[in-house]
C-alpha cells in the first residue's frame, strides 16, 4: 500500500471511529519550509474498548514502532488537518463583488451601506492614502464606537495592504496616545467620542502628544481633524475630483481590485491587549491567523446561516473577539451585520435583538447573565414556582415555556448563542442546560485571533468551552492533564507572530516547538473537552502551599442574594471579598445600607460552609461602581490588587 493509499485509509477509520465512539487522539503539528502549509506529520487515533487501544499512523517516512511511542504527548488532541491559506484581501474582494446589492452594514436606528457602498468608499480611501504617499506596510490605526464607516475604514486599511493598528475606544486618552506612538502610526481614524476626549481643551494637544502623527482623520465623515502631510491635505481637499478622475463614468464591480495578500505570514494588524493584569502588549496578527478564525467560523456556522441574515454587533471591534465573530465572518460571507452605536444596555439590547432577529448571537458573559438573572430567576424563585418545579410533567413544561421565552428575548431566531470571553456563572450555565438552551461556551485570546476552542451546542459538555478548534492543537502543562490542573498551551494557524517590539515577552510567551503559553489553567477531559480553572497570575497561595483559583470562589459567591460581582483577594495569609451588590434588587427589598452588610456577612458565612478551610473568606468591603472591565467584560483584577479592607 503507499503511503497515500495509507493516510486515506487511517484518516477513513479515524472518521468512522470518531463518529460511532468517543475516541482520544493525538496530533502533532510541523511547519513545512516554505510553504503556508500545517501538515500533519503523525495521526493517532486511540479507542479505548475494554481498555485496548487500536493505533493508526501515518508518516513521511517510516519510524520503528517504538519511536512512534515516544513521540506521542498526553491529551494532545487531533483537530486539525493539512491546509492551505487562503489570500484574505482576495476574500474581501470577492465578497464585495458576489454581495454586491445586500444590504452590508448598518448603524442600528441610522443609515444603510450597501456592499457596493462599501466599495466605493474604500476606493476613496485608497486614493486618499496613495495620493498622501502612504505605502503598503504602513501603520494605520483606528479608534472609534462601532459603526458602519468605522468598517470601511478597517477594510480599506487591509486591502490597501497597510498594517491596521486597532483601538479600544474605552481605553483612556493617555493610553490611545502611547498607542499610536508605539506602534507608529502615520494616521489615525478617530471617532466623535474619542476624538473629544482626545484633544482635550485645545486642538493642540493631539499634536504634542502625539509627534510622528501624520494625520487625524474623522470617522463620521473621513474630514481631516489634523494634518501634518501636504499631500494629506491637497488629497482630501480633492477627493471627488480625484474620485470622478479615476472613475469618470462609475464605479463597476470590475474596479473593485485589491493589492493581494499571498503570504499568510505576513502582518495583517497589531491588536493591543485590554489586559486584565497588565498593560496593553502589541500583539502581531498575520494573515494566516485572520483567515484561519473566518474559516473556522466557516466551517461551524456556514450551513446556520446564508447570504442576507442579519446579525448584531455588540461587542467592540477592536477587540479580536469582536472582530472575528461579529464582523469580518459576516462581511465575507454576505450577513447583514447591525452595529450597536452607543452602549449596549441591556435595554438596547432587548430591543435590537426583537428588532434585527439575528441568526447567530455572539456575547460574553456578563450581558447573558444580567438577562437571565434579571429577568427569569426571579419568577422562578417565587414560592408557588418553586413548589410546581418540582412537579415531573408541569416542570417540563414550564421549562419548555421559559426556555421558549428566553429565545424570544433574544430575537427568537437564532441558531446558538456563543459565549466567550470568560467563564458563565455556573448557577446561570446549569440553569440553561437544564432547559436545553442553545448556548455554547468557547476560548480564545488576542494572541490566537481569538479562537482556540469551540463546539456546536448541540454537543457542548457542561462547564467546559469546548474542543480544540481547527487547526489548533491545546495540550495542559500537567503530569495528569485529566485531573491535575496546569497551564493551557496552543498552537496552530491561530497563533501571533509575536509582540511588537517585545521580543523578551514574544520568548515567554511562545516557546522554541510554537505552543502559546496562554496564562490560563485548566484541564483536559478524555474526549479532549476543555475546562478552565482560572489565571496562573490570579493563582494564590494557601499557608500551606494550597493552591487557590480565586475565580472558583467568586463563582459561588456571585450566586448569593444581592451579589453582582466580585473579586477575591489576598492579604497576607487570608482571603477577603470585594463585592458590588446588587442595588437594584437591594432597592426592591427595601434593604438599608446595614441591612445589607448584614446580608452579605451571612453571605460570607454561607460561602464558607461551601468551600474548603483554607478558601475560607475572613471579610468583606462593597463597591457602590461596578469593576472596571476590559472590553470582553471581564474585570481589571490587578487595579483592585491592593484595595484596603
Amino acid at each position: 500500500m503507499t503511503l497515500s493509499e495509507t493516510r486515506r485509509s487511517c484518516q477513513y477509520a479515524a472518521t468512522k471511529l470518531h463518529k460511532n465512539i468517543g475516541l482520544c487522539a493525538v496530533y502533532s503539528r510541523f511547519l513545512l519550509a516554505k510553504s503556508q502549509k500545517y501538515c500533519t506529520f503523525a495521526h493517532i487515533v486511540a479507542l479505548c474498548a475494554n481498555r485496548l487501544f487500536l493505533l493508526f499512523a501515518i508518516f513521511e517516512q517510516e519510524y520503528p514502532f517504538q519511536i512512534l511511542l515516544s513521540k506521542v504527548r498526553h491529551n494532545i488532541y487531533i483537530v486539525s488537518m493539512e491546509y492551505q491559506y487562503k489570500d484574505f484581501n482576495r476574500l474581501i474582494q470577492e465578497s464585495l463583488c458576489t454581495h454586491w446589492d445586500r444590504n452590508a452594514l448598518t448603524d442600528y436606528n441610522g443609515s444603510t451601506l450597501q456592499y457596493k457602498d462599501v466599495a466605493r468608499k474604500i476606493a476613496k480611501l485608497h486614493i486618499l492614502f496613495g495620493t498622501a504617499g502612504i505605502h503598503p506596510g504602513d501603520k494605520i490605526a483606528i479608534c472609534g464606537r462601532n459603526s458602519s464607516q468605522w468598517a470601511v475604514a478597517f477594510l480599506a486599511i487591509l486591502t490597501y495592504r497597510a498594517v491596521a493598528v486597532p483601538i479600544l475606544h474605552e481605553f483612556k486618552h493617555e493610553q490611545v496616545h502611547n498607542i499610536v506612538n508605539h506602534s507608529e502610526a502615520r494616521l489615525l481614524f478617530v471617532g466623535d467620542m474619542v476624538y473629544n476626549d482626545l484633544k482635550g481643551d485645545k486642538e493642540e494637544y493631539l499634536a504634542e502628544e502625539m509627534p510622528n502623527l501624520e494625520g487625524i482623520i474623522y470617522i463620521p465623515d473621513f474630514m481631516l481633524k489634523l494634518s501634518r502631510n501636504e499631500e494629506l491635505t491637497a488629497a482630501r481637499e480633492r477627493l471627488n475630483a480625484l474620485y470622478g478622475e479615476r472613475y469618470p463614468k462609475y464605479f463597476r464591480k470590475e474596479h473593485v481590485v485589491y493589492r493581494e495578500a499571498p503570504n499568510g505570514e505576513d502582518l495583517a494588524m497589531i491588536n493591543y491587549t485590554s489586559g486584565t493584569t497588565s498593560n496593553s502588549k502589541g500583539v502581531l496578527i498575520p494573515y494566516r491567523a485572520v483567515w484561519s478564525n473566518y474559516e473556522f467560523a466557516t466551517e461551524v456556522l456556514g450551513d446556520k446561516v446564508k447570504p442576507g441574515d442579519s446579525i448584531i454587533s455588540m461587542l467592540p471591534m477592536a477587540h479580536m473577539y469582536g472582530m472575528a465573530f461579529e464582523f469580518l465572518f459576516e462581511f465575507l460571507f454576505g450577513l447583514h451585520v447591525h452595529y450597536l452605536t452607543s452602549k449596549p444596555t441591556p435595554t438596547i439590547i432587548v430591543q435590537a435583538f426583537a428588532a434585527v432577529k439575528p441568526k447567530v448571537v455572539i456575547s460574553v458573559p456578563l450581558i447573558i447573565e444580567k438577562i437571565i438573572k434579571k429577568m427569569v430567576m426571579p419568577k422562578l424563585e417565587t414560592p408557588s414556582m418553586k413548589i410546581l418545579l418540582r412537579l415531573p410533567i408541569i416542570s417540563d413544561r414550564i421549562l419548555t415555556k421559559v426556555k421558549t421565552a428566553i429565545q424570544q428575548v433574544f430575537g427568537g431566531e437564532f441558531y446558538e448563542i456563543i459565549v466567550g470571553g470568560a467563564a458563565l456563572n455556573k448557577e446561570v450555565e446549569q440553569f440553561l442546560h437544564r432547559i436545553g438552551f442553545n448556548y455554547t461556551v468557547g476560548y480564545g485570546a488576542t494572541e490566537c485571533a481569538p479562537i482556540i476552542t469551540y463546539e456546536d451546542w448541540s454537543k457542548f459538555a457542561l462547564g467546559s468551552c469546548g474542543k480544540a478548534a481547527p487547526r489548533m492543537e491545546v495540550r495542559i502543562d500537567s503530569p495528569d492533564p485529566t485531573h491535575v490542573v496546569g497551564e493551557i498551551l496552543a498552537r496552530g494557524a491561530n497563533v501571533m507572530l509575536g509582540y511588537y517590539k517585545n521580543p523578551e515577552a514574544t520568548a515567554q510567551t511562545i516557546d522554541a516547538d510554537g505552543w502559546y503559553h496562554t496564562g490560563d489553567l485548566g484541564v483536559l477531559d478524555a474526549e479532549g473537552n476543555l475546562y478552565i480553572r482560572g489565571r496562573s497570575k490570579n493563582m494564590l497561595l494557601g499557608a500551606s502551599g494550597q493552591n487557590i483559583y480565586p475565580e472558583e470562589i467568586e463563582d459561588k459567591l456571585n450566586t448569593l442574594p444581592f451579589v453582582m460581582e466580585s473579586i477575591v483577594i489576598q492579604k497576607g495569609e487570608k482571603l477577603y471579598a470585594l463585592i458590588h451588590p446588587d442595588y437594584d434588587e437591594a432597592q426592591k427589598a427595601a434593604l438599608s445600607e446595614e441591612d445589607l452588610q448584614k446580608q452579605m456577612e451571612e453571605n460570607r458565612r454561607e460561602l464558607n460552609a461551601m468551600v474548603n478551610s483554607y478558601e475560607q473568606i475572613s471579610g468583606f468591603r462593597l463597591y457602590e461602581e461596578e469593576f472596571e472591565k476590559t472590553p470582553k467584560r471581564s474585570i481589571k483584577r490587578f487595579l483592585y490588587a491592593d484595595a484596603e479592607i
